[in-house]
């Protein structure tokens, strides 16, 4: 993938999407070659990175239904489908080559801000935006892998790295998501995040998935 003209890289932005809004069509349209935003992140959340946690580190504890979301192994586009009775959609956010910030260089073991993939996206849920997900791959794996980010429109990332089995999916974390991290639509403080590395050779693409507000509110309606 080469960087399309015109394209900002900026290394203190957070979400690319921070004026995206939750629309009822998950699966909108997106372009071949998206501009992504230039982000400038307020200091806030330059001073207070996501500080991503294991189970055995979570002290207290969420509920056991917090739990059985944020540390599930299988397929969250599976889950959330079955959750959904079959309205799950992939709502395109922004996408390009940025800095990606410090904890995700961390987690993918490359230099400080190094540039890479991001792709931001919504996954609807009976036509409500249920979870917000970011993930980004270092470029100096990325190209030359064959693996192309630019092309999946509204497909879901997670259901093609589940699908292919010469990925091999690293441990889960969680944190309290940053605010200033989420689309502007969307942002509310400590949000349950979690994030894991799916990894094929020297491949890694990192996951990270924000349960929305609107998710847990069907949950307790059920």
């Amino acid at each position: 993938m080469q960087v399309p003209a015109g394209h900002s890289v900026d290394n203190r932005q957070c979400s690319l999407a921070r004026h995206a809004k939750p629309t009822a069509r998950g699966h909108a349209k997106l372009r071949a070659s998206p501009r992504p935003a230039s982000i400038t992140v307020p200091d806030a959340a330059l001073i207070h990175p996501p500080r991503w946690l294991t189970a055995a580190q979570l002290h207290p504890a969420p509920p056991a239904s917090v739990l059985d979301w944020l540390f599930d192994l299988g397929s969250l586009t599976r889950r959330l489908t079955a959750q959904s009775d079959g309205t799950f959609a992939v709502e395109p956010l922004a996408e390009g080559w940025h800095r990606l910030r410090a904890d995700e260089c961390a987690a993918l073991g490359v230099a400080d801000g190094s540039q890479g993939w991001v792709r931001e996206v919504y996954l609807h849920g009976r036509g409500q935006p249920w979870v917000f997900a970011r993930s980004v791959a270092a470029r100096s794996a990325l190209e030359g892998s064959g693996f192309d980010l630019s092309l999946l429109g509204s497909r879901s990332l997670g259901e093609l790295l589940f699908s292919d089995r010469a990925f091999q999916r690293g441990a889960i974390e969680v944190c309290r998501y940053p605010a200033a991290c989420l689309p502007s639509a969307v942002r509310s403080e400590r949000l349950w995040g979690r994030r894991s590395c799916f990894s094929r050779g020297s491949l890694g693409v990192l996951v990270a998935e924000v349960f929305l507000p609107a998710f847990w509110q069907q949950l307790d309606a059920v």
